[in-house]
Formats: structure tokens, C-alpha cells, sequence
């Protein structure tokens, strides 16, 4: 596809949805991950509008993902959330990742709040642990930007010294410590999974400097900062990866523990939103 047609998509779609989302001009979006689309914040005003009636969104074929999204209000913000997300393990282009990013900045939004469910690759960060990012690493062989560059996206090689805002990371671990959240912050492997890492890759994973591992993320944030929006991603820590523990993990699992932890993202959430710094 032509980066004049990707264009053409994005600002189709986002056309569409503000037919759909009328009166609504949200500056933060939320994107939700695994076992967890129930502790969104609790918003007023609601419109939701499922993935499949959206053109250029399919349904998401994750279980635990709803596959919708959502407009509300919270402390006089708008704000648009989608309550699931498209993963490159699904088949799909790395690239098409790109695609809600780049529609939800054409809805004006300027910052983005991404969850993941993620594994720990370290004794230390424990299940139901939250981690706040920092940095991560891009260990998904592939890039969202690439071949589909066009100067409305922003630039073509854009700077990744600060991929995680430091004032809405800061805000993040003075809200967890103020609702005693057990929280810290760490570097995230992103990796194309969908099956989880063999115990050789975890240790290759923490030479490297990783703390958590995951499938997700890493795109949405490398599209994100194209695009000038400020991110924050908070993380909860479902499992221990391969050769730390002996349990053997299953998805159903994870999406049990993020029924446990909801409550503690739904806080840090709604508080974020209705602080200052957003």
C-alpha cells in the first residue's frame, strides 16, 4: 500500500468515528491488554463502538480483548479507550499496528496510556507486581514504520531517547506509592511470541537488560512517538517466565490473576486522568 493510501485509510476511519463519537475530542487514549478490559476507568457520557463496524478495524481474535471502543468522560477529559488491541502474532502486517495509533492521533489525542499483561524475567518482579516503563526493547525482528512513511506521520527516523514520558512516569509511581501499589519501574522485551520464551531466551533477555517480556507494546509506542504523543505504559506482571518458576502457564491463567489485579489499574488509571498531567 501506497503511503498516500495509508494516509487516506487513517483519515477515512478517523472521519467516521467522529461522525459516530459526535461532541467528543479526546486528548488521551487507553489502550487495554489481556484480562484486564474490565478495570478500565469508569466514564461518563459512554459510546462504544465495536471493532467490527469500524472501517479499516477488524475484531480482535485474542480472547480477553473485547474488541471495542469506547468514548467517555473523566474529571471534565474527554477520553477514547480501546478495550483491546491488534497484536503482530495475529498475522497481521507489524506495520497495520500502526494504524489505531495513527487514528487515534487524528482524533486529537496527545497522550497515550497503554496496559499489558507481561511476564517477569526476574525473581524480584513477582505476579501481580505492577512495572511502569522506561524503555524497552524491540526484539520483534520488524519495525511498524517501515515502508509506510509518509511526512503527516512525522519524521522518517524519529528519536527514541525518551520513548516513555518522564513526568507521566514520575506521576504514575507517586499515585501507586499514594494507593500502595506494589510498583517499580523496568525495561520491557518486546517480542512476536505468541508462544512464551524457552528458558534459554529468558536469560538472553536479561543480559540484555530486560525486566519484563511481552508481545505488544513496543509498536504502539515507536508509532506513538512518531507522532509527538506522549506514553505511559503500566504493566501488570501475570507470570514468571520460563526457568524461574515451575508452574506451567496457561492463558486462562493470566486472564484470571488480571481479574485480581483490576482494581489496582482501574486506580492508577482514573487517577492519572483526573491529575494535572494529563
Amino acid at each position: 500500500m501506497k503511503p498516500s493510501e495509508t494516509l487516506a485509510n487513517v483519515q477515512r476511519t478517523a472521519g467516521w468515528l467522529k461522525k459516530k463519537a459526535t461532541g467528543f475530542k479526546p486528548v488521551t487514549a487507553i489502550i487495554a491488554g489481556s484480562g484486564i478490559g474490565n478495570s478500565l476507568p469508569r466514564l461518563k457520557d459512554v459510546i462504544s463502538i465495536p471493532y467490527s463496524s469500524i472501517p479499516g478495524f477488524p475484531a480482535t481474535t485474542v480472547k480477553g480483548h473485547a474488541g471495542e471502543l469506547v468514548f467517555g468522560r473523566m474529571g471534565g477529559k474527554d477520553v477514547v479507550m480501546m478495550r483491546g488491541r491488534f497484536h503482530y502474532y495475529e498475522g497481521r502486517a507489524i506495520s497495520f499496528i500502526a494504524f489505531p495509533i495513527r487514528v487515534l492521533a487524528s482524533l486529537g489525542v496527545k497522550n497515550l496510556l497503554l496496559t499489558a499483561a507481561v511476564g517477569s524475567l526476574k525473581p524480584a518482579i513477582k505476579p501481580g507486581d505492577m512495572v511502569i516503563l522506561k524503555d524497552h526493547l524491540n526484539l520483534m525482528g520488524s519495525n511498524p514504520l517501515m515502508g509506510n512513511h509518509h511526512e503527516a506521520f512525522g519524521a522518517m527516523f524519529p528519536d527514541l531517547n525518551d520513548p516513555y514520558d518522564v513526568p507521566l512516569r514520575r506521576a504514575a509511581m507517586k499515585l501507586a506509592r499514594e494507593l500502595k501499589i506494589r510498583a517499580l519501574e523496568g525495561v520491557y522485551t518486546a517480542v512476536t511470541g505468541p508462544s512464551y520464551e524457552t528458558p534459554a531466551e529468558v536469560k538472553m533477555y536479561r543480559m540484555l537488560g530486560g525486566d519484563i517480556a511481552g508481545m505488544s507494546v513496543a509498536p504502539e509506542t515507536i508509532t506513538a512517538r512518531q507522532l509527538k504523543l506522549r506514553v505511559a505504559a503500566l504493566c501488570w506482571v501475570s507470570n514468571f517466565t520460563s526457568g524461574i518458576s515451575g508452574t506451567v502457564l496457561t492463558h486462562d491463567e493470566v486472564l484470571k490473576l488480571g481479574r485480581k489485579i483490576s482494581e489496582k489499574m482501574r486506580a492508577l488509571l482514573e487517577g492519572l486522568l483526573k491529575s494535572k498531567i494529563l
